[in-house]
């Protein structure tokens, strides 16, 4: 059952700002297939073809419907970006309340893991597991979060030692309780702000990997159409037809904003009514 604050963060105006924006970009990714004048591997005008009647943001270099490829491309962009970032979220937060509230040996062991991981570039490593492995999107996805997951967990950890040393955790600990109600029960909801925040800059970073990804041509494969691979394959007519590029780059960017000011306003509501709880 839902709380009576469930939604009380709508009441914060950057999450409503945030959410607006972020459904809009889910919106034309999910019902865009469905408007799309053309088949996104119809080629029906001239190359790199100025916008016209039948076609508002003209022709590609292989003669695509611009306006087709943008509606149909943007699915694998948002599940993949955001399966990552949930990924990465959870797997890192639960390593790192372990880190924070466990004996010596098991924090170091992890903590050391996480700075090794730290160490490598994180796109340099999907590139390398990609390169290695091929690109099926399930890998690509569980590769973009294993480069997440160290972050997360530094986070985390920091977030939880803070916490940690608190009186109410102290009671906890002397009630005996057991640790897992201790870290999913009194630590972890006290440091969602952070993490909330956290996952908005994953929700950022994945879409630009990914679509950074499918520029280096080890994303999505063509001839599907993903807005990624559309900046990729259409680079070199940037100055004859930019709509081409510019398009696909928008949306990529608009949905990075919506996602990142989306999650902030959220932890920020979270905080304003964790400090009204007695």
């Amino acid at each position: 059952m839902t709380t009576p604050g469930t939604w009380r963060w709508l009441a914060e105006p950057q999450a409503r700002k945030g959410l607006v924006i972020t459904l809009l970009v889910v919106a034309v990714a999910l019902v865009g297939p469905l408007l799309a004048p053309h088949g996104p591997t119809d080629m029906v005008g001239p190359v790199y073809g100025a916008p016209a009647g039948g076609a508002w943001l003209g022709y590609d270099f292989l003669g695509h419907d611009v306006l087709s490829r943008l509606l149909s491309g943007g699915l694998s962009v948002l599940w993949m970006s955001v399966a990552a970032a949930v990924i990465a979220l959870a797997i890192g937060t639960t390593l790192g309340l372990l880190a924070g509230l466990s004996r010596r040996r098991l924090d170091q062991l992890i903590t050391w893991s996480a700075d090794v991981c730290l160490a490598f570039p994180d796109l340099i490593l999907v590139l390398l597991i990609v390169s290695m492995l091929g690109r099926a999107p399930w890998l690509i996805v569980l590769t973009v979060s294993i480069a997440f997951i160290p972050g997360v967990i530094r986070l985390a950890r920091a977030s939880a030692v803070a916490v940690a040393g608190q009186e109410f955790v102290e009671a906890a600990q002397m009630m005996g309780y057991s640790r897992r109600r201790i870290l999913f029960q009194e630590i972890l909801p006290n440091i969602l702000t952070p993490l909330l925040v956290h996952l908005g800059n994953m929700l950022t970073w994945g879409v630009g990997m990914l679509s950074g990804l499918s520029f280096l041509g080890y994303g999505v494969a063509p001839p599907t159409a993903d807005w990624g691979l559309m900046i990729n394959e259409n680079q070199a007519g940037l100055l004859v037809q930019p709509w081409a590029v510019l398009a696909p780059a928008l949306l990529i960017g608009v949905f990075a904003y919506g996602t990142n000011i989306l999650a902030e306003g959220i932890g920020r509501s979270s905080a304003r009514m964790g400090e009204k709880q007695p």
